[in-house]
């Protein structure tokens, strides 16, 4: 029984990322003799040559291409059995608040990604209206939260600006009916402003749905029974942004705010702070970003 040592793969992992044993070594804090050593040991234990050294630079022959990737990986698990057993560094709770209509896509890669990074650390997720998630923020009951707002708030910091888009059912003609039926939550952010821009262009309208139910105002509108508004990018699979042809009035942008509470004393809450900005930026179209 041949087993193979995590050491000598990180090594081996180090040479092939960076291109040489004197880099390599740097990286791992070693002697480049006690790299050299572990990859010769590795070789011999497969009696495979992983290392073309024929020219002026190092590189992988295809047996250690082959095994590049399964040392990643054991790598990888390696590290993460060893943090999620021992690292005591980063214990602790977040509360988390987004607005239920941009927790997808974004959030859910967030938390997958943080907790990877700090797998000890409980992450409690909050999921209401902007105006709700305010409030909780208010009393202290949030470490973190997202709003969707017309305008940069005290306090908060604008991480993306969005179109707002009419949807509807796919393929649905409910939008050319009047009065044109609304579906909105009780609280809904959009809500008075959709009604205004109706307002503004003289389109009688009703509102068909008031609720606090998310499900409820998606079945009504898949259902070609109403229409409501959402964030570009934001909109369910059943629901789809309505081609109206200038039959509907354009919709003025929303912000996705972040509030953050005391991130320079606390750094598991500046570090969920940080991966929030780069996963909802790089969900956003360049042409799209207000900020990062």
């Amino acid at each position: 029984m041949r087993n193979l040592d995590i050491t000598t793969l990180r090594s081996f992992v180090a040479v092939a990322d960076y291109g040489g044993v004197t880099r390599a070594a740097g990286f791992l804090h070693l002697t480049q003799s006690a790299v050299s050593m572990q990859l010769k040991r590795l070789e011999g234990l497969l009696d495979l040559q992983l290392l073309d050294r024929s020219g002026r630079t190092i590189a992988l022959t295809a047996a250690g291409d082959q095994l590049l990737a399964y040392a990643r990986r054991m790598v990888a698990l390696n590290d993460e059995v060893i943090g999620r057993l021992t690292d005591q560094a980063f214990e602790g709770e977040i509360v988390l608040g987004v607005p239920h209509d941009i927790v997808y896509p974004a959030i859910p890669s967030v938390l997958q990604r943080f907790n990877a990074d700090f797998p000890r650390v409980k992450v409690q997720l909050l999921s209401s209206y902007s105006r709700k998630l305010k409030q909780a923020y208010g009393r202290g009951e949030c470490d973190l939260i997202l709003t969707t707002e017309p305008q940069s708030a005290e306090g908060s910091e604008t991480l993306v600006e969005l179109p707002l888009n009419w949807l509807g059912a796919p393929g649905g003609s409910c939008w050319r009916q009047r009065p044109l039926r609304l579906a909105f939550g009780r609280l809904c952010m959009f809500r008075p402003e959709a009604i205004a821009a109706l307002n503004r262009a003289g389109i009688d309208w009703e509102l068909a749905v008031e609720s606090d139910s998310d499900r409820t105002i998606e079945a009504t509108v898949s259902a070609d029974l109403a229409v409501t508004a959402m964030l570009d990018g934001s909109e369910p699979p059943h629901l789809e942004p309505i081609d109206h042809g200038g039959a509907l009035p354009v919709l003025p942008a929303s912000k996705i705010n972040l509030y953050v509470r005391d991130a320079a004393a606390n750094p598991l809450v500046g570090a969920f702070a940080t991966l929030l900005r780069q996963t909802i930026s790089s969900h956003v179209s360049p042409s799209l970003r207000a900020v990062g």
